[in-house]
């Protein structure tokens, strides 16, 4: 995918008072604060990694105010967007971080965040770049230290070889697998289901798309 540079991206990222810029962040700056500094809460913390234009995240926390929600991007292009639409209808209850997926035991503590989303992550199709996928077994130990215990992640993609490759390393990795499918959507839009842009695209294209759910034993 081809990002397109908006200028002013960064800047306005460091501006917004509900979005949080790694670089530059002092090493434990917001590490097991989440909830306490930012959010000024106790409720239970899932993040998105990989969010996109934000449209997930933002529905999640729009239908459960009772949990606080953090999108996580790596691009400011991308973030921005997504601050544009939190813009019309703020939510108490959201926050946003450009950071990369790698960083994540930089900026959370040990059992901070009870779920994690993944949605359409980059496939990084080329065999030398698999640790490069966000579902790759360095990732999910990342994930494992940052999860409370039973904490879930879920996984949704419409890339059949990249869900394929996921099961393979959830089993390496020892993840207890709750449940799976090759196409969510297959009886028509799944209940309590709630889509990223690129699923509603794929589901109008009749693309199937595969999800799982799982927790690190």
């Amino acid at each position: 995918m081809r990002l397109r540079n908006i200028p002013g991206s960064e800047e306005k990222i460091l501006a917004h008072p509900y979005a949080f810029q790694t670089d530059g962040a002092v090493p434990g700056e917001y590490k097991g604060l989440w909830n306490r500094n930012v959010f000024k809460t106790t409720k239970k913390l899932y993040v998105e990694i990989g969010m996109g234009k934000g449209q997930f995240i933002t529905q999640m926390a729009m239908l459960h105010p009772e949990i606080n929600y953090i999108g996580i991007e790596k691009y400011s292009s991308v973030l921005v967007r997504a601050l544009d639409k939190f813009d019309r209808e703020p939510l108490e209850n959201l926050r946003f971080l450009r950071m990369d997926a790698e960083d994540i035991l930089e900026f959370f503590d040990q059992g901070e965040i009870s779920g994690i989303y993944l949605n359409f992550s980059d496939p990084w199709p080329k065999d030398r770049h698999a640790k490069r996928r966000l579902t790759s077994l360095p990732f999910l130990k990342r994930y494992e230290r940052v999860l409370e215990h039973g904490g879930e992640l879920q996984f949704k993609t419409d890339n059949r070889p990249l869900f394929d490759f996921s099961l393979k390393e959830l089993d390496k990795a020892g993840w207890k697998l709750l449940d799976f499918t090759y196409d969510l959507h297959k009886d028509g839009p799944a209940p309590g289901n709630v889509m990223t842009e690129y699923e509603e695209k794929f589901f109008k294209l009749g693309n199937p798309i595969c999800r799982f759910r799982a927790v690190s034993l």
